[in-house]
């Protein structure tokens, strides 16, 4: 990969009134790499990809796109920048073919050049035999395929993708991401926001945690993953005095940190197993009854629930 970022978003701040969206984000993304974006909610994902974008402006901050001062109205910034939104972007009465021929013209496409561009685009996502179907007739996996090469037509160096696998099957899943690592490899840059963290995990070269409108934690998924060393993560789900059931739990020899989230207790452990029976003791002690006790292991997931007391569901 080349070591000039084609992204560079520099102390981005954002509010909406009184409301902090984003405060001080940074990051860097180099041409050919997959930069996955994970925050709970609320936490500036969305605002982070509207100003990246081009469709909201930064009240302060950076951002440069191929070397160049964002700005939506430059045709290199046009070229250079897709977005593939977590809403389905097609005309449900047209056909494949006529959709792109729609969103290609808005490319400033025509002619023998425009139809070159849809078969090719067409092929890369595998749909050139649907090419003439409604796209009413599509799956909602086929659909999401779609909306991707909707963004390929314009040969993007940076494609910035919000959700792109939500609401479809495994396998359009695994699908879609075929076709996005074909693109990273090709030295398409992406920016990868998703709720899947096994997604990101799996796909994502880079990723930064964000929460509260700043970079919590960022690096490789593994070297994230390394960061917590033998810790795991308890999710324990009890009714009762839930909140002395944590003060207790702070005496267990083998707990890190505990947190009452929701109704639910989450604990950092350097050993799952010796913590439970004491867990469960001090459970009988305080008349808690413990329904469900669910241990993460060491994953993007823990990462992220452990930095943000929150999972990705809350």
């Amino acid at each position: 990969m080349s070591a000039v970022p084609i992204l560079v978003c520099r102390d981005l701040h954002k509010s909406y009134g009184d409301r902090v969206a984003v405060d001080g984000l940074s990051f860097d993304i180099a041409p050919g790499e997959a930069f996955g974006l994970l925050g709970p909610n609320g936490a500036g994902k969305t605002t982070t990809i509207k100003m990246v974008c081009g469709l909201l402006q930064p009240d302060a901050g950076e951002i440069l796109l191929a070397g160049h001062a964002l700005d939506r109205k430059r045709a290199a910034t046009r070229r250079a920048l897709a977005y593939v939104p977590h809403e389905i972007a097609l005309y449900p009465e047209l056909t494949a073919y006529e959709n792109l021929l729609f969103w290609g013209r808005l490319e400033d496409l025509r002619g023998s050049a425009l139809r070159a561009r849809i078969d090719s685009v067409l092929d890369t996502v595998d749909l050139r035999e649907r090419a003439h179907d409604r796209i009413k007739e599509f799956s909602s996996g086929m659909q999401r395929r779609l909306n991707l090469a909707v963004a390929l037509l314009g040969e993007p160096r940076l494609i910035v993708l919000d959700e792109p696998t939500v609401g479809v099957d495994p396998q359009s899943r695994g699908g879609i991401l075929t076709r996005l690592e074909e693109l990273r490899e090709s030295g398409v840059a992406l920016l990868y926001a998703s709720h899947y963290i096994d997604e990101i995990e799996r796909f994502c070269d880079s990723v930064a945690i964000i929460d509260h409108g700043t970079v919590i934690a960022s690096g490789t998924p593994n070297d994230l993953i390394r960061s917590l060393g033998a810790l795991q993560q308890l999710e324990i789900t009890a009714t009762g005095n839930t909140g002395a059931f944590v003060s207790a739990a702070f005496v267990i020899p083998e707990v890190e940190e505990a947190k009452l989230v929701n109704g639910t207790v989450r604990l950092t452990v350097s050993d799952a197993a010796g913590a439970i029976p004491g867990l469960v003791r001090a459970a009988e002690d305080l008349d808690v009854t413990l329904s469900d006790i669910q241990i993460i292991g060491a994953n993007l997931e823990a990462v992220f629930l452990q930095l943000t007391g929150r999972t990705m569901r809350d």
